[in-house]
């Protein structure tokens, strides 16, 4: 049964435990040092040992067919991926100034990313599109897509994305194979997509010598309601907690009777949902309905979770929202929806890491590099306060620079 608690005891909730990589780092940092040694002789070692591998060449012919029902769905949902992503994507612009200065910005894509596709317990076909269809969007050159053991959907979309780099690869191996590249693996610029403790371990010691999108742990939702339909929010919390039995699914409410109906209706679904043997375990250990004493307070818990997903039955609360990965507006907009087909992305950061940045984005994908252009009555305005605060560093060549120019363009003028 899911937990119902009071506020004041839902303190546990608010300082979870952080993601524990320790061991996993410890685990995993010979591989990563392996595959950069060894590259493709190593990535097949541990194919086979790890992935049950038994081909010469991690390199998949990539090629398939979609069911026709399948494949409307996923036209509809890669659709609405594409738009939402160019909506994202950094404009490039240009001003030029009274004073002379000429500013902007241009956009350049990355040349190649890696995306981690998982297919473990559940095959994910719809990372793939949510990894791939931004980088599309971005215009990265190179994509490559690492999955342990695609499944038939995951090579059909790849095929009709165009996807032509799929390797049959997974965990750390995976990882240090995309950031150091090998005989066979490009070496990428940034990898993204979920997976297991020991891809988040690997994506953690190599960021900076390649780019990542965020250090993952378990998946998890909020939902804030005063009200509704407790089947939807039973089934909301349950289709979070079917992830995995470390995943996190909470109600903040202020209706005691409200908490007791979806209390009821998670025991009833839960008998007849066949991935309960996951759901359960998560939503016994870690699932919640916390009694609060107003919407106030259940947005200031929410922002000290700062959740992956966010659920919000009133969207007027929308505005007093600080932290989370997506957030959910109404009743009609369960996280199914963003997972699978309404646009924005579902690679979404968790562990408290919606504090400092949001999901993957088309944006991830590009870099966006500044430009200045100085006219010469531009610069002569400038130079004082570059002088200045340049000597205040001890930096005299850098002031300079600057004073030189000045200096000619007088000699110049006075003949």
């Amino acid at each position: 049964m899911i937990r119902i608690l009071n506020d004041k005891d839902a303190a546990s909730l608010v300082t979870r435990k952080a993601v524990r990589l320790e061991e996993a780092e410890r685990t995993v940092a010979p591989i990563l040092a392996d595959v950069r040694e060894r590259g493709d002789a190593a990535l097949l070692d541990y194919a086979r040992k790890f992935d049950r591998f038994e081909g010469d060449s991690v390199r998949i012919h990539v090629t398939g067919e979609l069911e026709p029902e399948f494949q409307r769905a996923v036209e509809l949902a890669a659709k609405n991926i594409r738009e939402y992503a160019q909506a994202q994507l950094p404009k490039e612009w240009f001003e030029t100034y009274a004073d002379g200065r000429k500013l902007g910005q241009v956009v350049r894509p990355l040349e190649a990313m890696g995306a981690y596709v998982p297919a473990g317990r559940y095959p994910l076909p719809s990372t793939l599109l949510m990894t791939v269809i931004p980088a599309q969007v971005a215009g990265v050159k190179t994509t490559c897509v690492a999955c342990p053991n695609p499944s038939v959907e995951i090579l059909g979309i790849a095929h009709w994305l165009g996807v032509t780099r799929i390797f049959r690869m997974g965990g750390a191996q995976a990882i240090a194979a995309l950031a150091y590249g090998t005989e066979t693996v490009p070496k990428v610029d940034r990898i993204v997509g979920p997976g297991n403790i020991y891809v988040a371990a690997a994506k953690k010691l190599l960021a900076g010598e390649v780019g990542i999108d965020f250090v993952a742990g378990p998946t998890e939702i909020v939902i804030i309601a005063a009200d509704g339909n407790p089947s939807w929010i039973a089934a909301d919390l349950l289709a979070q907690a079917e992830h995995d039995v470390d995943a996190s699914a909470i109600l903040l409410t202020t209706s005691r009777s409200l908490a007791e109906s979806v209390a009821q209706e998670v025991e009833r679904q839960l008998a007849t949902l066949p991935t309960a043997h996951v759901a359960r375990p998560s939503i016994e250990s870690n699932g919640a309905i916390v009694l609060v004493d107003s919407l106030e307070r259940a947005v200031e818990i929410s922002n000290q979770l700062a959740p992956e997903h966010l659920a919000l039955h009133d969207a007027a609360l929308l505005a007093k929202i600080q932290h989370a990965g997506a957030v959910f507006l109404g009743p009609s907009s369960p996280e199914a929806a963003g997972d699978y087909a309404s646009g924005p992305n579902h690679v979404l950061p968790t562990s408290g890491a919606a504090r400092t940045r949001g999901g993957l984005s088309a944006a991830d994908f590009v870099k966006v590099i500044a430009v200045q252009e100085m006219s010469p009555a531009g610069l002569d305005l400038l130079t004082p306060a570059i002088s200045l605060l340049a000597r205040a560093e001890g930096l005299e060549a850098h002031a300079r620079s600057a004073e030189i120019r000045n200096e000619i363009r007088q000699k110049t003028r006075n003949g």
